[in-house]
């Protein structure tokens, strides 16, 4: 596993075109082409891994299946935040859409986890300066334990900054001067859906 720091910056549709439009006059290259992100995020019944992302409880984790284009070709990831920093693990998943999503999983920390929460968002890949930026824009969010049909959008994006810990903790903070936001899709996702943002 490799650890990584993470900086995350909410930008607003003004914010977002003109930091991205900045870091490019500046040199940021783009990686490869935007695609569609999209994941089913699992927590327990009573929302403990929420919670724990709410609190910045240490160590936690967030349990999630993703897809690009092609539904059969999912990954389960878990994000974990630690002490040490935060790191992923992924690994393909045996799905068909015949089958449908895991009904259930578990996990040692958690216990039984259910579906929680679909995110689908717009992703577009950049590098500048020793720093991976992502930019996730057309953000939507449907409660999975409520209707499934009703798509909430995000009115706000987000930039995330990602370097390897070897890298000293100013660094992204000299290079973008500019506030660092807490942005976590999965809880801003059931906030939204639920009338609380």
């Amino acid at each position: 596993m490799t650890f990584r720091k993470e900086k995350k910056f909410r930008l607003s549709k003004f914010d977002f075109d003109l930091m991205k439009d900045k870091l490019c006059m500046n040199g940021m290259q783009p990686l490869y082409g935007k695609r569609v992100i999209n994941s089913l995020y699992y927590d327990t019944q009573l929302y403990n891994m929420f919670n724990d992302s709410e609190e910045g409880l240490l160590p936690r984790k967030k349990i999630r299946i993703r897809w690009y284009d092609d539904i059969r070709k999912a990954n389960k990831e878990v994000k974990i935040s630690s002490t040490e920093g935060r790191f992923k693990k992924s690994c393909i998943i045996d799905f068909t859409s015949e089958l449908g999503f895991p009904k259930s999983l578990c996990d040692l920390q958690y216990g039984i986890i259910y579906p929680s929460l679909f995110v689908s968002y717009t992703r577009e890949y950049f590098s500048f300066k020793s720093m991976r930026i992502t930019f996730d824009f057309n953000i939507e969010y449907a409660n999975y334990r409520c209707s499934r049909s009703v798509l909430h959008k995000d009115s706000e994006g987000v930039m995330e900054v990602k370097i390897g810990l070897e890298v000293p903790d100013d660094y992204i903070e000299n290079m973008l001067p500019f506030p660092i936001t807490r942005f976590s899709k999965y809880c801003r996702g059931l906030l939204i859906s639920n009338g609380n943002m």
